[in-house]
């Protein structure tokens, strides 16, 4: 796969990988939605990610598995990312011109009533991903 660049609001910090998944997945937990203001959009990039504009970023540690980043001059969110094994969980749309497939929905059981996708997906609890990462 070709390099792929994506950028923060400001584009002060730019994230490259060449693993960049096109399955997007929603993430419905209370963090991310308060995080996000609504499920966070996000696409799975391994461990592969270079990136620019380091010095711009600021981490949230948001549990004892994993944190948050977002760009301190434009408050961008870009990233999730578990701290065992540094896989990063990126913003999609900080990508441009990726023809994403809608994948997964973690935290379903979490997810308000007052929103509602139409795509078919894969749908995993709150149970469901402890156990997966347990």
């Amino acid at each position: 796969m070709e390099s792929q660049k994506g950028t923060c609001l400001c584009g002060k910090i730019t994230l490259t990988t060449k693993s960049l998944s096109k399955n997007l997945g929603a993430c419905h937990c209370g963090m991310c939605r308060k995080w996000s203001a609504g499920p966070f959009l996000t696409t799975d990039c391994g461990q592969d990610i270079t990136i620019e504009g380091e010095e711009n970023i600021v981490y949230f540690n948001s549990s004892d598995w994993a944190e948050r980043a977002f760009c301190k001059n434009c408050g961008s969110n870009l990233f999730y990312r578990l701290k065992q094994n540094k896989n990063y969980f990126v913003s999609a749309e900080l990508f441009n011109d990726i023809d994403y497939t809608f994948h997964h929905q973690v935290f379903i059981d979490k997810k308000p009533s007052y929103y509602e996708f139409s795509n078919e997906t894969k749908n995993m609890t709150e149970e469901d991903i402890f156990k997966q990462f347990s």
